[in-house]
């Protein structure tokens, strides 16, 4: 069974090839009966490589019209539809132009040389340009923007597939986001609390009032959080994904006044430092009193009721904060704490938040450890890693490392606007402007996308394609009847017959003794008034060189003159 490519091209074989053939017996006359008999296999095996070859399938028709009429207008009655339907498939199915453009300048500048030396007459040159122009050239032009507008649908399609699948890639980046924020979660709050569950279970295990069958309990108790602490942490090393971004809003957790009372519940000193009392280093200002000292009562910072315990914190309106600012906020103290109780139990821990010309500082300091710390609280290493990350990505830095004097100390610094005001001041102290003005003043707008692009340069080229298709035919019939005013001139210079030439011309000569008398070119056409020919007859005519307006007609009938005359008559 043939395809239906085949299909098509056997249905299109039989269309060129029955004008030739109807007219071919319609006639009878045999001279067109060799000429469809001959063009009908040579159409057929055009068609056969029209899809591979198909400038090389367009050259058979054309040669076939040049063969049988160098002006091929005289055979267009048949070969028509062969010249528009291989013109149209050459268009449609070639990539480049350039190509058939070059096929086309030669075709059409052949014709003057085959004007001049078979038909001796240049006027039938702009016949044969027009014939190419009307019946191969506006087909082929047709095809091309029959091609382009395909190629145009077949854009659109291939950016909507690649739309789709950038839609699924961003879904998938969204799924990604949100595993690391679960497992950014996971870590700061559940980790914070099994940690403390941990210490506080170490603090129970120490104590002289249990009995040995106690202390294990809450030795296997302190143990099961640690193991729990682990298998948390290899949770979070499966649900982190290598994402930077952070765009998601976080939802609102507990206060930083909650984290401070929920480490001091679990044994954690802690002196929270107020920024209208001394500086956080002098520890001595601001410290936690001991049994029978009575001395902080005799210093202007806080006063801590009882060892470890200082209730009633004013922390600010830290709701105020942008959100990404607010959970870094609480998140560096947490893990801070957190810190604090696994590598320095029972040191005193120091907290300052302040804010001050836009920047809003938490400092965390814990004291020397004053025993070592438990070996059964576990660390993924990678708590301070994190929160750098998420420090910077609110815009601000994070500095940990040992303190002055001694200790740990965590200090974060974060814009009180935000991450994108952070931006823009930076911005704007480059003298580069804020991202409104470069976008809006300047008028540059959105950046355009790959795909706008993509289909942007498509339309334009079919936008091109049918101009091209609209423009080059006007151009080029332009440029014909710009011809025709040096042509007429060559014509009549090189077309006028000598009195003497033509009074010695007898009736009865054959035609070829009479041509070799003859000048090169014939005139253009009888001049006006001139009577219709003889029926039967093939007359030709020369310029008189006496009288321009008249001219020397003469009249062949079986190849042999057979009557001569000036028209128009006197």
């Amino acid at each position: 069974m043939l395809r239906p490519s085949r299909l098509l091209d056997l249905g299109l074989w039989l269309s060129v090839c029955a004008p030739p053939v109807a007219l071919a017996l319609d006639d009878g006359d045999a001279r067109r009966v060799v000429a469809a008999a001959v063009a009908v296999p040579l159409f057929g095996a055009a068609m056969a490589m029209s899809r591979r070859w198909p400038l090389a399938a367009l050259a058979v028709p054309v040669a076939v019209s040049l063969a049988l009429d160098v002006q091929m207008f005289g055979p267009l009655a048949w070969t028509w539809a062969a010249l528009v339907v291989f013109g149209y498939l050459a268009g449609h199915r070639m990539a480049t132009a350039r190509p058939a453009l070059w096929f086309f300048a030669t075709v059409a500048l052949a014709g003057l040389p085959l004007s001049a030396l078979v038909l001796r007459d240049l006027w039938g040159w702009p016949t044969q340009l027009i014939t190419l122009l009307l019946a191969v050239v506006v087909p082929w032009l047709l095809g091309r923007w029959r091609r382009q507008h395909a190629e145009l649908v077949r854009t659109g399609w291939l950016l909507a597939d690649r739309l789709e699948r950038e839609q699924r890639a961003v879904a998938d980046r969204a799924r990604l986001r949100e595993r690391a924020r679960i497992a950014g979660d996971m870590h700061d709050s559940l980790g914070h609390d099994l940690t403390l569950l941990a210490v506080r279970a170490g603090a129970l295990e120490l104590d002289p009032g249990l009995d040995p069958r106690q202390q294990a309990s809450v030795r296997e108790l302190r143990e099961a959080a640690a193991a729990a602490t682990e298998r948390l942490r290899e949770i979070i090393g499966v649900l982190r994904a290598d994402d930077d971004e952070n765009t998601a809003v976080p939802p609102r957790e507990e206060s930083v006044e909650t984290l401070v009372e929920r480490a001091r519940d679990s044994g954690v000193p802690i002196v929270v430092e107020h920024p209208g009392g001394h500086s956080g280093d002098h520890s001595g200002d601001q410290r936690t009193d001991q049994p029978g000292d009575d001395s902080g009562d005799q210093h202007g910072g806080h006063r801590d009721d009882r060892p470890g315990d200082q209730r009633g914190d004013h922390w600010g309106d830290i709701d105020g904060l942008p959100p990404m600012t607010a959970l870094a906020v609480r998140r560096v103290l947490q893990e801070a704490l957190t810190n604090a109780a696994k590598h320095a139990p029972g040191a005193t821990v120091r907290v300052r938040l302040a804010s001050r010309d836009g920047v809003v500082t938490l400092r965390v300091v814990n004291d020397p450890a004053p025993e070592a710390a438990s070996t059964g609280v576990a660390s993924g290493g990678s708590g301070l890693v994190g929160l750098t990350e998420r420090v910077r990505l609110a815009g601000g830095v994070l500095r940990a490392g040992p303190a002055p004097g001694g200790g740990f100390e965590v200090v974060a610094e974060l814009p009180v606007t935000g991450l994108r005001a952070a931006h823009e001041q930076v911005r704007t102290a480059a003298g580069l402007g804020t991202s409104e003005t470069t976008a809006g003043e300047l008028g540059l707008g959105a950046p355009e996308t790959t795909a706008a692009r993509e289909l942007d340069l498509a339309r334009r080229r079919v936008r091109r394609r049918l101009a091209e298709a609209a423009g080059i035919p006007a151009a080029v019939l332009t440029g014909i009847f710009a011809l025709l005013i040096p042509l007429s001139f060559v014509s009549s210079s090189f077309s006028g017959l000598d009195p003497a030439t033509y009074e010695g011309l007898k009736a009865g000569e054959p035609r070829d003794d009479v041509r070799s008398r003859l000048p090169a070119f014939t005139r253009d056409g009888p001049p006006d008034g001139t009577p219709d020919p003889p029926r039967g007859q093939d007359c030709v005519y020369y310029t008189m060189k006496t009288d321009s307006a008249r001219a020397y007609r003469l009249c062949f009938a079986r190849d042999r003159l057979v009557s001569k005359a000036v028209v128009p008559t006197p």
